[in-house]
């Protein structure tokens, strides 16, 4: 699981919660039905208005990935594969990696360490390699972007949720009793829809964009280590080019591993 996400769900809402009992309201107010729904459907009603349902069912696989961690190849670990393939190409050949590509668990190396066995042109290695990782980046932005658009459309209907609870508060002015009530219930829209928006809907499209720049990250790595095998660049060429992406930290840590090499 995500650590992060677990934890900073449920310290949002505890945060709210604390917040109004501090400040002296009654967080019974939060039990507010005409505020739940304008927000939480209209919200649903907007989406379904912004998307297709083919996107919209992704949505559940979506909050899966925010809230389980993301399992991704350790930069590390790809350069340590990187220079043992490349040593071994440039020792006994390209045709000699066959060997190694079933034993590859990433689906990315694989194709790419195939495609070079295969003997493609460079330029077309690269090419179709780059496109792959556009595709999945395209995709990445594209299911991100459900959550921005939520994010955009929860505090909108907060303020129409506060105006028709202002609504049914002016209609009600002989009822002084009950006329402070109805106000603090309609900011309750209010409060739901920037609390969904700023708090649960950005973030969330946040975490996701974060996890698609990993990925991309590793695949760019991969690409990197696949075309310098295939030109017949040296281990350490390979391994320098790679580091780039590694903190001071992580080179530090894997040049002790190696011991150098």
């Amino acid at each position: 699981m995500d650590l992060a996400t677990i934890i900073g769900v449920p310290l949002a809402f505890l945060v709210v919660v604390v917040g109004m009992v501090v400040k002296g309201a009654n967080p019974a107010a939060l039990l507010n039905p005409a505020a739940i729904i304008i927000i939480f459907v209209g919200l649903v009603a907007a989406m379904l208005n912004s998307y297709p349902m083919k996107e919209l069912k992704k949505i559940p696989t979506l909050l899966g990935i925010i809230f389980k961690e993301q399992k991704l190849v350790e930069p590390k670990t790809i350069i340590v594969q990187m220079t043992e393939m490349a040593q071994q190409a440039r020792r006994e050949g390209l045709l000699s990696l066959e060997t190694v590509i079933e034993n590859l668990d990433e689906p990315f190396l694989k194709n790419g360490i195939r495609l070079i066995v295969d003997g493609q042109a460079e330029e077309f290695v690269r090419e179709l390699l780059e496109a792959d990782i556009e595709a999945m980046e395209e995709r990445h932005r594209a299911n991100a972007g459900m959550f921005t658009a939520a994010g955009g459309v929860a505090p909108t209907l907060g303020v129409l949720g506060a105006v028709i609870g202002l609504i049914g508060a002016l209609g009600n002015l002989s009822d002084v009793n009950k006329l402070g009530t109805m106000i603090a219930a309609a900011f309750v829209a209010t409060l739901f829809g920037i609390f969904t928006g700023y708090v649960i809907a950005h973030p969330f499209a946040s975490k996701l964009k974060r996890k698609s720049a990993e990925e991309v990250k590793i695949k760019t790595m991969m690409l990197e280590g696949i075309l310098s095998i295939q030109i017949g660049s040296s281990p350490m060429q390979i391994k320098d080019k790679m580091m780039i992406h590694l903190t001071q930290k992580e080179r530090e840590e894997l040049e002790k591993e190696t011991g150098g090499r």
